[in-house]
C-alpha cells in the first residue's frame, strides 16, 4: 500500500424513496426554523409545490431564477430577496444549476443548505463552487458551500427524461474518472469511484429502456452521490479545466459538454494514467476507458461531438487558446497544440481508437 492522505467531508446524506417529507427534520436536526426555498422551473409547480406545503410556514421565500454555470449576476439578484426574506437556511430542490446558486449564496451568507438533488449532477457532494462572470468560468474550494445535509430521493428522479438522465448520469462519471488519476488520489476515494461508475454504467442503459425503472433509478442515483463525493475529496484534472472553459466562455450546456469531452480526456490521459484508465474499463465491463465511455453515450443517443451541442468549429482555436492559458496539473503535460487536437476529435465526434488513445504528435 502506497503512503496517501484522505480526508473525510463532513455532512449528513439521507438516501430512500419517499424522502421529500424528510426536509422539515433535517432543519430541525440544524436548528433551523425559516428556510429560503430554491426550485428550479421543471419542479416548482410539482415538488416545489410540495416542499411548501410540507414546510407551511417554515418556507419564508423562493427563487427559480438559477441558470447554468452560475452567472453572478443573477446570484446578486436572488442575494437581495434572501437578505428581505431572513432565513436561517436555504433549501434547493432541483439540479445541478439550482444547487450551484444554493452554494453561491451560502458563500455570501453563510447560510446552512439542505439540498434535494433531481438530477445525478453530483455537485451537492462536493466543497466545489463553480461560478461564471464576464464570460468566465472559475471554481473554489470552500466548506462554506458545502450542503451540511443531502436528502435523496428516489422518487423525485422518476420519469427524468431520457436523455437528461443519460447526459447527467455521463457528467457524474466524470468526476470518478478524474478522482482516479488526479495528485491527491487515494484508495478510499478510487473505491468509491469505481463503484460510482459501475452504478451508473449499469444503470444508464436501463433507464433508456424505461425512465420509471425504480432499481435503476436507485442506482444511478447512488452512483452520482459515489462520484460527487470523489469529486468532493480529490482534485480536478484536463476534463474539467476544459469543461469549464468550454462551457464558462461559450456557454455550451453543461453536462452535454461533459458526456463529449469525457472520452478524449480518457483517451489523452491513457499513456500516463494506465492504472486508472484499466479501473474505469473494468467499471463499464469495456476493453478500454475512452471507446467504453464513448460508445456508452453514443449507444444511448447521447451528443458525441461539440458540434451537436452547439459550439462553432470557428471556435476551436480559441477555446485552445483559452484553455492553455490557466495551466492546472495533469498526469499527461498540456500544451496548446494537444489541446487544440483533443478539442478537434471532440468537435466532429470521433470514436478514440488504438491511434489516438496514444498521444497526440
Amino acid at each position: 500500500m502506497n503512503p496517501f492522505e484522505y480526508t473525510a467531508l463532513p455532512g449528513r446524506v439521507v438516501f430512500g424513496h419517499g424522502t421529500l417529507p424528510r426536509v422539515a427534520d433535517e432543519m430541525a436536526l440544524l436548528g433551523t426554523t425559516r428556510a429560503f426555498i430554491l426550485c428550479d422551473s421543471v419542479h416548482a409547480t410539482t415538488a416545489g409545490e410540495r416542499l411548501h406545503e410540507l414546510l407551511g410556514t417554515r418556507a419564508v421565500g423562493q427563487s427559480t431564477g438559477a441558470a447554468m454555470h452560475t452567472p453572478v449576476e443573477v446570484t446578486e439578484k436572488v442575494l437581495i430577496q434572501v437578505r428581505a426574506a431572513a432565513p436561517d437556511c436555504l433549501v434547493a430542490l432541483g439540479g445541478g444549476s439550482t444547487t450551484g446558486l444554493s452554494k453561491a449564496l451560502a458563500l455570501r451568507t453563510g447560510l446552512p443548505q439542505i439540498v434535494v438533488p433531481t438530477t445525478y449532477a453530483g455537485s451537492e457532494a462536493t466543497p466545489i463552487i463553480g461560478q461564471t462572470e464576464q464570460g468566465r468560468k472559475t471554481t473554489q474550494r470552500s466548506l462554506q458551500v458545502l450542503p451540511r445535509t443531502i436528502i435523496y430521493d428516489v422518487d423525485l428522479t422518476l420519469g427524468m427524461p431520457v436523455l437528461l438522465s443519460i447526459v447527467s448520469g455521463m457528467n457524474a462519471m466524470a468526476h470518478a474518472v478524474e478522482a482516479l488519476y488526479a495528485r491527491d488520489r487515494n484508495p478510499v476515494t478510487s473505491m468509491l469511484a469505481e463503484q460510482g461508475i459501475a452504478a451508473l454504467a449499469r444503470a444508464l442503459p436501463l433507464i433508456a429502456a424505461d425512465s420509471w425503472d425504480a432499481a435503476a433509478r436507485a442506482d444511478a442515483l447512488f452512483g452520482a452521490w459515489a462520484c460527487g463525493n470523489c469529486l468532493g475529496t480529490v482534485g480536478m484534472a484536463l476534463h474539467h479545466k476544459l469543461c469549464h472553459t468550454l462551457g464558462g466562455s461559450f456557454d455550451l450546456p453543461h453536462a452535454e459538454t461533459h458526456t463529449v469531452i469525457l472520452p478524449h480526456a480518457a483517451a489523452f490521459n491513457e499513456s500516463a494514467a494506465p492504472d486508472a484508465m484499466a479501473i474505469v474499463a473494468r467499471a463499464l465491463g469495456a476493453s478500454n476507458a475512452a471507446t467504453g465511455l464513448f460508445d456508452l453515450a453514443a449507444t444511448l443517443g447521447a451528443p458525441t461531438s461539440l458540434k451537436a451541442i452547439g459550439l462553432p468549429e470557428s471556435q476551436l482555436d480559441a477555446a485552445a487558446e483559452a484553455a492553455a492559458a490557466s495551466p492546472y496539473w495533469n498526469p499527461r503535460p498540456v500544451d496548446r497544440d494537444a489541446l487544440r487536437a483533443l478539442l478537434d476529435d471532440a468537435f466532429h465526434g470521433r470514436r478514440p481508437t488504438a491511434l489516438n488513445v496514444t498521444p497526440h504528435g
